[in-house]
């Protein structure tokens, strides 16, 4: 199969303009070209443009993608092992990223100081303004944390007043239950989880059942938040934790 120029940009969601550069760079030169002298894309074509774009979103200069492509000691399965490492860095990196920016907004909501080191731990050892740019031309900021700062930033002191008297009412009530004897996968217990839910998505952004399983886990496995936790009662982050995945399963 033979495929225009703009087919090809359709498919791979690229500009014809795009193509042509690449072309007249001698980084993706079609394989052949029809009677009139249109550019004329094949398979192999779309195989080395889809590398191409792989290694541009990781961020690779082009003369560089070229020197990878072209490199005549890498085969079909050693881009493939070499794309996959590039991926699993950086699946590492954004999971790393979004576990920081979790528990800023999670420190946020819970009235939790956070070190100078912990505010920037996102960054790891990358000087934040040098990333910037780029970091926010690949990922944006997330919308859940966007709308946090959006909310918090309109809040009055008594809106603050108000959000911690309920968090303190659930404490005492999420106390007693735990006193009685209710387990994690109790009615009781996964009412008052879905209750904790709904308290962050009224206050602050929409909690899906799947992120408060992840913060369920993030209050057990984070220091800071086991303490406030189990500031309420010993155990019950553990518990909270519990009382949280029961009622996802409940709710799926």
């Amino acid at each position: 199969m033979e495929y225009s120029v703009g087919q090809v940009a359709g498919f791979a969601g690229v500009t014809v303009r795009t193509l042509h550069h690449y072309d007249g760079i001698g980084l993706l030169s079609p394989g052949g070209r029809s009677h009139a002298g249109h550019r004329r894309y094949d398979d192999a074509d779309l195989d080395r443009l889809q590398q191409i774009l792989f290694y541009r979103e990781l961020g690779f200069p082009l003369d560089e993608i070229a020197a990878l492509l072209d490199d005549p000691g890498a085969d079909a399965r050693e881009h493939l092992r070499r794309r996959h490492a590039l991926l699993g860095r950086r699946i590492a990196e954004l999971q790393r990223m979004a576990d920081a920016v979790e528990r800023a907004m999670e420190a946020r909501k819970m009235g939790i100081d956070l070190t100078p080191e912990e505010r920037f731990e996102v960054f790891g050892d990358k000087d934040p303004e040098r990333y910037a740019e780029e970091a926010e031309r690949r990922w944006g900021g997330t919308e859940s944390y966007a709308e946090s700062q959006r909310r918090a930033a309109r809040y009055t002191k008594e809106d603050w007043q108000r959000m911690h008297a309920e968090v303190a009412s659930w404490g005492e009530r999420y106390d007693a239950l735990m006193a009685d004897g209710e387990p994690a996968d109790g009615e009781r217990a996964m009412d008052m989880a879905e209750e904790h839910r709904l308290h962050i998505t009224g206050w602050f952004y929409e909690c899906s059942t799947e992120m408060h399983r992840g913060l369920g886990e993030m209050y057990v496995s984070d220091p800071r938040f086991k303490a406030f936790y189990d500031s309420m009662r010993p155990g019950l982050a553990e518990h909270l934790r519990d009382a949280i995945e029961a009622n996802a399963r409940r709710r799926d």
